[in-house]
């Protein structure tokens, strides 16, 4: 792995010295653009529109246009000061529970590993905070970028999700045509939760997969073979009329498949309740099972 940043976490005057590695990786498809008319590949081209050349990397420089048509010049040195990059710390501020935090903050996650002689600084703060159950909320500056950040203790390993500032999470009062104060129908509730139901299953990250691009990298070993390539036009997607209809479909489509258990599952099965059906959660019926008619000794049969 590549290191993207060095430095330090300090908690009281506790120092821990670390590394930062990208825990993640973009893995889309690149694609560049192309000349129709002859295949070649377009070039950006850094060019300044006064001086009519092409400009250098060493010689572009960072502005902030504050009017029209003005700026202030910043020079990396400036930059860096003002972030606090250049004291290269993740400073704790606070240890909170993770679940207090709403997953809209996260940004992006690193990975960190000891640096130097920090491995027991490392492992006492990783330690400390496996025994509490707790995360610290520091700030960090990386590329120039000031941030919150979550440090938590993912398997034995210490990593840094960056956060977003309050300030910057958009009100949900400017979404527009969120619906109002209107009830919703039970039946179709009572239906929906069912559903829900049926969904349910633990989280397992591995059967997720990025479908459009095992699509995409498909169609393009096909072009690379010189296959004459044809996609079917999809059907558009009608409105759902009946939201009931639709909430039952959805429910039968989702039922397991029940295999053929033998006769003798069949006949403990036959004196248990019925099972409760979609139709019948949602038309409130009597789902009691029948009272069971007692039977008398031979010894009360006598006396009467």
């Amino acid at each position: 792995m590549h290191t993207v940043w060095k430095g330090a976490i300090s908690f009281g005057l506790v120092h821990v010295p670390v590394k930062m590695f990208s825990a993640t990786e973009d893995k889309d498809i690149s694609m560049r653009y192309i000349h129709k008319e002859c295949g070649s590949p377009l070039s950006y081209v850094r060019k300044c529109p006064v001086c009519d050349k092409e400009v250098e990397w060493e010689e572009i420089g960072k502005g902030y246009e504050y009017e029209k048509g003005k700026f202030v010049m910043f020079d990396k040195e400036e930059l860096e000061q003002v972030s606090g990059q250049a004291d290269k710390n993740i400073v704790i501020l606070d240890f909170v529970d993770l679940q207090e935090i709403d997953p809209i903050y996260f940004q992006k996650t690193y990975y960190l590993s000891p640096d130097q002689a920090g491995s027991n600084a490392y492992k006492l703060l990783m330690n400390a905070m496996k025994d509490t159950g707790k995360i610290g909320i520091a700030q960090i500056s990386i590329r120039s970028k000031s941030s919150l950040a979550a440090i938590r203790v993912l398997d034995e390993c210490l990593a840094v999700e960056t956060m977003f500032y309050p300030d910057e999470i958009r009100p949900i009062a400017q979404v527009p045509n969120l619906p109002g104060q209107e009830e919703v129908k039970e039946k179709e509730l009572t239906m929906a939760k069912m559903l829900i139901e049926q969904l349910s299953t633990p989280f397992d990250a591995a059967k997720y997969t990025d479908q459009y691009r095992e699509r995409l990298l498909d169609l393009i070993q096909h072009k690379v073979a010189g296959e004459e390539v044809r996609i079917a036009p999809t059907q558009p997607q009608t409105n759902v009329v009946d939201l009931m209809a639709a909430l039952q479909a959805s429910i039968e489509a989702v039922k397991p498949v029940v295999t053929d258990p033998g006769p003798g599952a069949k006949k403990r099965a036959a004196r248990k309740p019925a099972a409760v059906t979609a139709q019948q959660a949602v038309a409130g019926d009597d789902i009691s099972p029948a009272p069971v008619k007692k039977r008398r000794s031979p010894a009360k049969r006598k006396e009467t």
